[in-house]
């Protein structure tokens, strides 16, 4: 049986979206849980995009992309000192190459004025050089908007699950949603792999699975198109070959292949976009390698691949008219959409979130405020950033902080234990990778990765056999020997 077999909402879907729900319901005097089938949150589109923070004038006015976009920009300059989210507003440029890339960029400038973005200016060829010098000479000018912003997406994600938790909401990991029941057009309940949580809301945020949670509770009325991007990731050594988020002019399907810099001072180009039927695909392929590169050379021609580190994949969850599903469901009341999410949709979530609170209440959702609702998260000392006087007090009250585990990142063992004991704190090699950055340089874990195997043993008091890469199947070692492997205290 659950630990859990009653609910106010159960949210379906670890993502940006489902964690922005959680944390956003948790104002509210309700018993939340979301579920996320995978071992850890921020497993599927949350996990690989472009981590930007779109400026908002691509969408076409009154669509929800385009009033949810502008308003989650704004209010991530407020939750960015609320939850101590790590986030550059370097503002982007949509370059031109012709005649016809300018009349779209004139588009967009309307477009974008429509849909409420501040700031938004054309500039010519001289002044876009001026800010970014090392882009293709043969620019006609470019569309600035100074709003846009770069995040680290899973960190969003973290912290608003962690801020819903410190809330009272609870997560289940490895917990996939088998069935919705419904008894008499409403939702009563959702069956797990543990038993039935009752329930009578239910939010469906489940990115590229949306349409499948639909389908068990009856509703077929739409369908999720996987849409893969590929990206490759440079270490820091180039950060600096551009200040701002680069995008060509978009196609109909596409903002196209961008290159722009990270909250942690690396730099990355893609993604390519294809329309796929498998959506456990997220594999890294020569092809999509080579388009990415080849489209990434159109903005910046001495691209350097030598500083290349790793290659990743993601997939993105296109709805049918493009545009988010947000509303309750016709076919079981009680459930509502998050479906179609894709970009802007790590912009959108907390607007989205604050839709979907609304949509609960019209639903029937009592919401009565907490009056002990902390909006914050602690601030995570991070000793890679810190003044040797800031280090050196740190390492006398906890001397874990004196142990580096990841060389590249300078991530100490006390900065990996608190990851692993924070709320829904790591359990997997990636879930510490991810909070931390330990495995994030230039040797992509090849020094630290047993280490952080071994102190996730430790931490989590289950055998070195048992600690994963991410997966739920990705077990790093075979136990040839009886018994289990022994972890020393501090290894």
């Amino acid at each position: 049986m659950s630990t859990i077999s009653k609910a106010d909402v159960v949210v379906i879907g670890g993502g940006i979206v489902g964690a922005a729900v959680a944390r956003e319901l948790s104002r509210y005097q309700l018993d939340i849980v979301l579920l996320e089938a995978e071992t850890d949150i921020a497993m599927g589109t949350s996990k690989a995009n472009s981590a930007i923070l779109h400026a908002g004038f691509d969408a076409k006015p009154t669509c929800w992309k385009a009033r949810l976009n502008v308003l989650g920009n704004a209010l991530y300059r407020q939750l960015q000192d609320e939850l101590k989210l790590h986030i550059g507003w370097t503002g982007s440029l949509v370059v031109a190459k012709d005649p016809v890339d300018m009349a779209v960029l004139e588009e967009l400038l309307v477009r974008g004025q429509q849909n409420g973005v501040n700031g938004l200016a054309l500039l010519g060829r001289d002044e876009v050089l001026a800010r970014e010098p090392n882009l293709a000479s043969d620019i006609t000018g470019a569309l600035w908007a100074p709003t846009a912003g770069i995040i680290c997406p899973f960190g969003a994600t973290f912290a608003f699950a962690e801020n819903a938790i410190r809330n009272g909401a609870t997560l289940l990991r490895e917990t996939p949603a088998l069935d919705i029941v419904v008894e008499n057009g409403r939702v009563a309940g959702v069956r797990t792999p543990q038993g039935v949580i009752n329930t009578k809301f239910v939010v469906n945020a489940a990115g590229v699975r949306a349409d499948d949670i639909a389908r068990l509770a009856g509703d077929e009325s739409f369908t999720i198109q996987a849409r893969k991007g590929e990206y490759i990731l440079f270490d820091r050594s180039v950060r600096n070959l551009v200040n701002s988020v680069i995008f060509p002019a978009p196609s109909k399907i596409s903002k196209g292949i961008l290159i722009a810099p990270t909250v942690h001072g690396n730099l990355f180009i893609g993604p390519d976009a294809q329309n796929i039927d498998d959506k456990t695909d997220i594999a890294a392929t020569g092809n999509g390698m080579d388009r990415v590169i080849t489209g990434a050379r159109r903005l910046v021609p001495n691209l350097p691949l030598q500083a290349a580190i790793t290659q990743f994949s993601g997939l993105r969850a296109t709805a049918e008219d493009g545009d988010f599903i947000l509303r309750e469901s016709e076919a079981a009341r009680g459930l509502v959409h998050a479906a179609g999410i894709q970009s802007p949709g790590l912009t959108a979530a907390p607007a989205i979130a604050q839709v979907v609170s609304a949509l609960l209440k019209e639903a029937g959702l009592k919401l009565s405020e907490k009056r002990d609702f902390n909006p914050a998260n602690p601030l995570k000392p991070a000793f890679q950033e810190l003044s040797w006087e800031q280090r050196s007090s740190l390492i006398a009250s906890n001397p874990l902080y004196g142990r580096v585990i990841c060389r590249c990142e300078t991530v100490t063992e006390a900065e990996i234990v608190a990851a692993i004991h924070s709320p829904c704190g790591a359990r997997t090699v990636d879930g510490v990778k991810r909070r931390v950055r330990a495995g994030s340089g230039r040797c992509q874990g090849g020094f630290c990765g047993p280490r952080v195997t071994a102190i996730l043993a430790r931490e989590l008091n289950i055998p070195m056999t048992e600690v994963r890469k991410d997966s739920i199947d990705s077990r790093l070692f075979f136990d040839k020997l009886p018994g289990n492997c022994e972890v020393p205290a501090h290894e």
